[in-house]
């Protein structure tokens, strides 16, 4: 119901005005990142570990805008099944009362209310198929939303982990290259 109000009057303008400053924020971290890898690319592929930080800060907030998105896009969309819903169930509502006034209606009128109410009574089974159909298609929604929830979640710790098996092994690096240094310039004294 609250969503049905948002959505009149300046709502609607609000919410693609909040969705545009989001997508732009998410534009520049991208854009950041692709900045910062060209930078590095160029210096010879090492990139210090400033950059590393900052690579890392706008690879999250580009996951996280995303993640906004694409979830007010999955609440938008229920919202509006659910709307549709909800408008199915007050016809089928009125197709019942209907059928209910039929049935207790004159006795002259019955024969030709009767192919009436078997087209109303087909309607209706339309109406619950298709209720049934759009039920499943929220379910299916709802579920896939926590899914990817779930996989983003993964992904960043994922992310973490690589982050510091990367920073191992250059601190290994290293000090390999430290040991092999040392050894060169004692061999060649």
């Amino acid at each position: 119901m609250s969503l049905d109000r948002l959505k009149r009057g300046r709502g609607p303008v609000m919410v693609k005005t909040v969705a545009g400053t989001v997508f732009l924020v998410l534009i520049s971290s991208v854009y950041s990142m692709v900045k910062i890898q060209k930078r590095g690319i160029d210096v010879g592929g090492v990139v210090n570990p400033t950059d590393q930080v900052l690579m890392a800060k706008h690879l999250l907030e580009a996951t996280l805008m995303g993640s906004i998105l694409f979830l007010s896009l999955m609440i938008d969309r229920l919202h509006h099944y659910i709307r549709e819903l909800r408008m199915r169930r007050k016809s089928m509502e009125a197709v019942k009362k209907q059928n209910r006034s039929f049935e207790d209606g004159k006795v002259e009128e019955t024969k030709a209310l009767e192919t009436e109410v078997s087209t109303l009574q087909e309607k209706l089974k339309q109406l619950q198929s298709e209720l049934e159909v759009k039920s499943k298609e929220v379910n299916t929604s709802e579920a896939n939303a926590a899914a990817l929830s779930k996989q983003s979640e993964g992904f960043l710790l994922e992310y973490d982990r690589l982050l510091e098996e990367n920073q191992n092994l250059r601190s290994q690096l290293q000090s390999v290259d430290s040991r092999l240094s040392r050894s060169t310039s004692k061999k060649n004294t």
